[in-house]
């Protein structure tokens, strides 16, 4: 009996525990709403290219962006214990050069003016930079992260419709939008294989590196971390320079998804769902302890609430607002206070199981 217990207060503690709840609840909805929301069909679509179709492919299809952003911003929260409001500004940025460079003077073309592989590096290049800009704010002039991050947030947007001239662009090379829709021969969404490849690339860099382990540090004790020998401005600094790498590879998803760059809307308020996904993921707004995981999950929860209300024909400008009902209730359940009244609960409800809550919790 103790040991079932035990069990299921280390179930409930669990950090995957509320995300994976949150997916159950919105699956048996659908299913009560519409059974045939989690049909995939396999056919020839406008473009005659054969592939995968259905919500359940959309969802993850659509939240490889999102879900990218969670990666990075889960590790500039542990390490510094705050976040960056400016990944949408700085998508933009990215975007922005890669659809000039491509397009070069023309705002409506099919022809390649720069190589993609060249867009792509200076894309990349200027992303990181706008994390590493972020980065010094925080580390070095020790700046709170949101309010660092506004500077970029505020001017982002500005600086893509310098590089762009404010002027909307169109460019629909087949090669282009290959990566935003699917690969010749490949059925299945190019953004789900390239989020794949990332998310595996960052599987091992945290399994074989001591990155995981000092970002960890420095959010719990960074003067603990700095008696131990760590950096903690290097490590500050890394972790929002790696951020600008998940900023690009967002970024250039979502402008090759939509084959379309203006600057004051695009991605705009992604940064608010990045911030909710690394919530709903059980992570501590406040730094320290992480997975990387279960942000990911979490922003698959959003995007899994955007379609389930999109399927129960939720008007658009309503959209946000039970959006953010579901997402504060999950958040307010999710969080470590939350948790800890539930353990006090348990142990008052269940005495004999005392010392085994304790040693679980």
């Amino acid at each position: 009996m103790k040991s079932a217990k035990a069990t299921l207060l280390k179930i409930v503690s669990n950090q995957m525990f509320i995300p994976i709840v949150a997916i159950l609840i919105l699956t048996i909805v659908n299913l009560i709403g519409d059974p045939s929301f989690f049909a995939i069909s396999y056919g020839e679509n406008s473009e005659g290219a054969w592939l995968f179709s259905g919500n359940p492919v959309n969802i993850i299809d659509n939240g490889t962006s999102l879900a990218m952003l969670a990666i990075g911003m889960t590790l500039v929260t542990a390490a510094s214990g705050g976040q960056d409001i400016s990944v949408g500004a700085a998508m933009a940025i990215a975007a922005g050069v890669i659809i000039k460079m491509v397009s070069g003077e023309l705002t409506v073309s099919s022809d390649y003016a720069s190589p993609l592989i060249v867009a792509l590096l200076v894309a990349l290049l200027a992303s990181m930079l706008c994390g590493l800009f972020n980065g010094v704010l925080v580390s070095f002039l020790k700046i709170q992260p949101m309010v660092a991050t506004l500077v970029l947030y505020t001017a982002g947007r500005s600086i893509a419709g310098w590089i762009t001239g404010n002027l909307s662009y169109k460019f629909s090379a087949p090669s282009f939008k290959a990566f935003g829709h699917t690969l010749p021969g490949i059925p299945i969404p190019t953004p789900i294989i390239i989020s794949v490849v990332c998310f595996i690339l960052i599987a091992l860099v945290l399994k074989f590196t001591t990155l995981g382990l000092y970002v960890q540090s420095v959010g719990i004790n960074e003067n603990s971390a700095r008696l131990n020998g760590l950096n903690p401005i290097a490590i500050k600094l890394a972790s929002y320079v790696i951020l600008g790498v998940c900023v690009c590879v967002a970024g250039f998803v979502t402008v090759t998804r939509t084959g379309t760059f203006i600057s004051s809307t695009f991605a705009k308020d992604i940064e608010m769902d990045a911030i909710l996904a690394v919530a709903l993921g059980g992570n501590a707004l406040s730094g320290g302890k992480f997975n990387i995981a279960s942000s990911v999950i979490g922003a698959y929860v959003i995007q899994y609430l955007k379609t389930t209300l999109n399927a129960f024909g939720v008007e658009a400008v309503a959209l946000p607002a039970y959006k953010a009902l579901v997402i504060i209730a999950l958040v307010i359940i999710s969080s470590p206070s939350a948790r800890e009244w539930f353990v006090n609960k348990w142990r008052m409800i269940m005495p004999k199981s005392k010392n085994t809550a304790k040693e679980v919790a």
